[in-house]
């Protein structure tokens, strides 16, 4: 399934892309170090080229990734039902759990690092919510 991945880690990156690919998980995945650009992608995309799903990391320079939420939800209703979003922290605050219930496009709140069996629990997750 295609996927996007916002980090500004570029080690981060590499491993969840490569555990991404070793897991059968993602066909496609398109990587942003800028959630400034993510958002920029996914405001000129044709509803075809949405990610599936969307790792997004929380505390980036510029645009953190509550920013980023703020900034899609003129979109939400092209989105619902497309994209599911899951957050990447290695923040331990429970407020950040707490508020992902204002986002309805998060699906989840992923503690890095992302593991087999998270991978494995998203797939069935979309998978169930997309009836593929």
């Amino acid at each position: 399934m295609d996927t996007l991945l916002i980090d500004d880690d570029s080690i981060g990156v590499f491993l969840t892309e490569r555990l991404l690919k070793r897991e059968g998980f993602a066909e496609n995945i398109i990587s942003y170090h800028s959630a400034t650009e993510a958002l920029a992608f996914l405001q000129r995309a044709r509803p075809e080229e949405l990610p599936r799903v969307i790792f997004l990391d929380l505390n980036m320079p510029v645009m953190s990734g509550w920013d980023f939420l703020e900034a899609l939800q003129p979109q939400q209703d092209q989105l619902a039902g497309r994209c599911h979003i899951y957050i990447l922290t290695s923040s331990l605050a429970h407020t950040d759990s707490d508020r992902t219930q204002e986002f309805p496009l998060v699906e989840g709140l992923i503690h890095k690092p992302l593991d087999s069996g998270q991978i494995q629990a998203i797939r069935a997750q979309v998978m169930a919510t997309s009836g593929s």
